[in-house]
């Protein structure tokens, strides 16, 4: 039997990707300790182009350098990450996401690809 596809229902908005949140959370650090981008992306061992990229949400970065970077801005990598994640969960508890706004500035056409696909409502 064939399925009826129903195309008036709008598809929940996407969640925000885990690199945008990553960098929001990078810079807002690095901005809130007054550190320049230059001296972070030096202590790190990357170059401030890659750094600038990573607070952007440009690029996903390995665990490696997500440690060094925790370490060039002398945050504990395990209170990185729960920051992250407690800033995701109030946009959700807000109702931020369930509104239609999210993290990033494009929203995808088509169907997602790529390592990091979002989930659309069926």
């Amino acid at each position: 039997m064939a399925e009826i596809l129903d195309f008036t229902r709008t598809p929940e908005p996407p969640e925000p990707l885990w690199r945008e949140a990553l960098g929001r959370k990078l810079r807002e650090t690095r901005e809130e300790r007054g550190d320049r981008l230059v001296d972070v992306a030096d202590r790190a061992g990357i170059s401030v182009q890659y750094l600038s990229e990573i607070e952007r949400g440009r690029k996903e970065p390995s665990s490696e350098m997500i440690a060094a970077v925790a370490g060039a801005l002398g945050v504990d990598l395990a209170d990185l990450l729960i920051g992250i994640a407690g800033q995701v969960r109030n946009l959700r508890a807000s109702g931020y996401l369930k509104a239609g706004n999210q993290f990033h500035t494009s929203r995808p056409t088509g169907r997602p690809s790529g390592p990091v696909a979002m989930a659309w409502a069926a």
